[in-house]
């Protein structure tokens, strides 16, 4: 497993936000198949850095309520806590994907042609 710096693990997650809204679980389970499990935020790195993406203002928050199939429709559910890419989400996912650009275009003079060639190759 390869393990995220802050900055990357704030970049998947503005990633996947930039498809929709989702919340916590959904967004630590979306990350670890687009990675194929090599990238993964536990729950004890996902929740404090939502936090953190929320007090940037990175991001928005709703809640919904989710009961159960078959509960009394007079009970309350447990509460949801969703979470929207801003505009300055956005902005901030720009410049995350602009400095991941420069960054490749950097290390991939440094990688032998012929290595290059067989990594590009079907």
């Amino acid at each position: 497993m390869l393990h995220l710096k802050q900055d990357h693990s704030e970049f998947v997650v503005l990633s996947v936000l930039a498809e929709g809204p989702s919340y916590g679980y959904a967004i630590s389970k979306e990350i670890a198949a687009r990675s194929e499990g090599a990238f993964k935020l536990s729950a004890s790195a996902m929740y404090p850095l939502l936090t953190k993406l929320e007090k940037q203002g990175l991001v928005t928050t709703g809640w919904e309520e989710i009961k159960a199939q078959g509960a009394d429709p007079d009970s309350s559910g447990r509460k949801r806590k969703w979470y929207t890419l801003s505009a300055k989400g956005t902005k901030r996912l720009a410049q995350h994907i602009e400095n991941q650009q420069r960054v490749l275009k950097v290390l991939s003079a440094f990688a032998p042609d012929t290595l290059m060639g067989e990594a590009g190759s079907p």
